[in-house]
């Protein structure tokens, strides 16, 4: 299902990247796993690189010969000083790098890990397309360091939504498809870190409906999806893989009379 030849999963290490070598690999790909963080699963290739340094990224794509087929941008923290560079700049600037030396051939794909943290993205686009027009990493640090208040969680995956949106045609043009899924609680290590919020978020919901926290396999399986041919036809989609949560609270199914910012600061 995934597309063959040579595929690379940034944030490799744990977690949802580490759930995507797994899949990746059944499905026939051959995985460059990229991370700054040790890499335990069996992979073709493991390549060390710290999303906080350009100079790192640079080094780490210098090691990866030939095209790549599909990239899966999976690497985040929850917070901290350089929460933006890790989860966003990064990221960018590495797909864009990529793309500037033609190392992404027509047929290839991109996904990212978004969050629902990120939904609602649309109200804030004037600031989301000023930062998104920053020329190179470190303008978009810079914009950051200027901006009070974007170093975090939620304007990161509002960040990467809009990155889809806006970049989803002009990659098309080159014949590379953009598109990002949009996780609901999820049992990753990096989850179990931020417990008390992320993994009881939504618990009321899943009691009702009978179903579980996602696993990260679960992600990896829509995130290979997306990057394969199965899903030549979707472009510039940020995917809510939720078990409904956001669309049943938006549509009032679900709490009618809880307002959707409840929803999205943990209180639904």
């Amino acid at each position: 299902m995934t597309p063959s030849g040579q595929v690379l999963v940034v944030g490799a290490a744990s977690g949802m990247g580490a759930a995507v070598v797994r899949a990746a690999r059944a499905a026939g790909a051959r995985v460059v796993a990229l991370d700054h963080a040790p890499i335990v699963e069996e992979v073709d290739r493991a390549v060390s690189v710290d999303l906080r340094d350009p100079a790192s990224i640079d080094r780490a794509l210098a090691t990866v010969d030939g095209p790549v087929a599909a990239v899966y941008s999976a690497a985040g923290v929850a917070d901290g000083p350089d929460l933006m560079r890790v989860n966003v700049i990064g990221h960018r600037y590495l797909v864009e790098r990529l793309l500037a030396e033609q190392r992404l051939p027509r047929g290839s794909a991109v996904c990212f890990v978004s969050s629902v943290a990120g939904i609602g993205w649309e109200s804030d686009l004037t600031r989301l397309r000023d930062f998104l027009a920053t020329v190179d990493y470190a303008a978009a640090d810079a914009w950051v360091a200027a901006h009070e208040g974007t170093n975090n969680y939620a304007f990161s995956k509002q960040a990467i939504n809009a990155y889809v949106a806006t970049r989803a045609m002009p990659m098309l043009r080159q014949g590379v498809r953009l598109n990002a899924i949009c996780p609901g609680p999820t049992d990753t290590p990096l989850a179990r870190g931020n417990a008390d919020l992320w993994l009881a978020f939504g618990a009321q919901y899943r009691a009702e409906v009978g179903c579980a926290v996602h696993t990260a396999e679960e992600m990896a399986d829509v995130m290979v999806f997306l990057n394969s041919r199965a899903a030549r036809g979707i472009s510039g989609v940020t995917l809510l893989v939720d078990n409904a949560h956001v669309a049943s609270s938006l549509t009032g199914v679900w709490m009618a009379d809880k307002p959707l910012i409840d929803l999205l600061s943990g209180r639904g």
